[in-house]
């Protein structure tokens, strides 16, 4: 059955009223969304970015060596960047979100700086053709500072002794290493106790190595806290615990007295509790080390000070006892006091010109 003509003429002219108001609908949309892209990229804004950062990274030739003036860092001032609003938010965000910070790497190879000599870095277009900057769709307008001395150093081959630290850099006790030394690479200047590589070791690689011997990468540390790992492994083993530090006393310790020249065949000093100053001492050390500072000439030291000669005071002068530790123990952290230093009581008399100068008086 056919439907009345009216009915047919009002169904036909009901679907072409929503036709035609979908597509005006679409297009509207579409005008307005054209509009506000297009009002977007006319409002450019501008945003300063402080604090940004330019890290050397590790020059692929291992005989350099690349930094700023010794830092593997720099700090960058001031950035000025320009673009449209929306993108200006969205680095603001971007930039919020990773700790406030932007960070560039720069590849020495990349900018051609491969030659031992000093460079100047052109910051505003290292910056501008930074993909970091290209991906938050941003132009660079300005920076501080506009450059930056860039050096190259060549390095020479020593050969370096390898010490043993913890993850606080603090050396650790009584590790043994072998090998003991390794060939680096290292700055000419580098000299003494500057050659020296290091190996680090958790404190779970610690209770590792007092039950059998570890592997570790050996590395460098240059200025600025750059590290460079040496192609050599080395073996560390550690003492048991209980043995590694041992409490012992140093029964028949002598003295030593420092005077300067202005002093010497003036004044003799006077010990007045001799007995405390030449007591035993106890001390925590290996055996090492323990052996060593009783083969020193002086366990102990009284320095006596030009400044004392001037002192009317009728009470004996007071001054702590110096440990005379040897220095390479120390270091190591193999050897320390375990009681309190002394005080030495004394005095300083003058001497007749015919008289022979005495270091310690009763």
């Amino acid at each position: 059955m056919r439907a009345p003509p009216s009915y047919v003429h009002k169904a036909g002219r009901v679907a072409m009223v929503r036709k035609i108001k979908y597509g005006k609908i679409l297009v509207v949309i579409s005008i307005t969304a054209l509009i506000w892209v297009w009002a977007d990229l006319a409002k450019t804004e501008e945003y300063t970015v402080s604090g940004a950062t330019i890290t050397v990274a590790e020059s692929a030739n291992p005989n350099v060596w690349v930094s700023f003036d010794d830092e593997s860092s720099v700090l960058i001032n001031k950035i000025e960047l320009k673009g449209s609003a929306s993108r200006i938010a969205h680095a603001k965000r971007k930039i919020r979100d990773e700790e406030g910070v932007l960070k560039f790497i720069l590849e020495p190879e990349q900018e051609a700086m491969t030659k031992p000599r000093k460079y100047s870095l052109d910051v505003l277009g290292f910056l501008k053709k930074s993909d970091q900057i290209r991906r938050l769709g941003l132009t660079v307008e300005s920076c501080e500072p506009d450059t930056l001395a860039v050096n190259v150093v060549e390095l020479v081959e020593k050969s370096l002794v390898v010490k043993c630290v913890g993850e606080d850099r603090n050396p650790i006790k009584a590790a043994t290493i072998k090998p003991a030394r390794v060939d680096m690479f290292v700055p000419g200047y580098w000299e003494g106790e500057k050659l020296a590589a290091e190996v680090r070791l958790t404190q779970r690689e610690i209770a590792q190595a007092r039950l059998s011997a570890i592997e570790k990468i050996v590395y460098i540390v240059l200025p600025g806290g750059q590290t460079r790992d040496v192609p050599t492994t080395v073996r560390i083993t550690m003492p048991p615990e209980e043995d590694a530090l041992r409490n012992y006393t140093i029964t028949a310790p002598t003295l030593g007295v420092t005077l300067s020249a202005n002093l010497q065949g003036q004044y003799k000093v006077e010990v007045k509790n001799l007995d405390a100053v030449m007591s035993a001492i106890s001390i925590v050390a290996t055996a090492d080390a323990k052996r060593a500072y009783e083969e020193m000439r002086y366990q102990v030291m009284l320095e006596i000070y030009d400044s004392d000669k001037d002192d009317k005071l009728t009470e004996p002068l007071r001054r702590e006892l110096i440990y005379n530790f040897p220095a390479e123990y120390v270091r190591e952290g193999e050897i320390e006091l375990k009681q309190q230093p002394v005080i030495a009581r004394f005095k300083l008399v003058r001497l007749p010109s015919s008289e022979t100068p005495s270091s310690v008086g009763d």
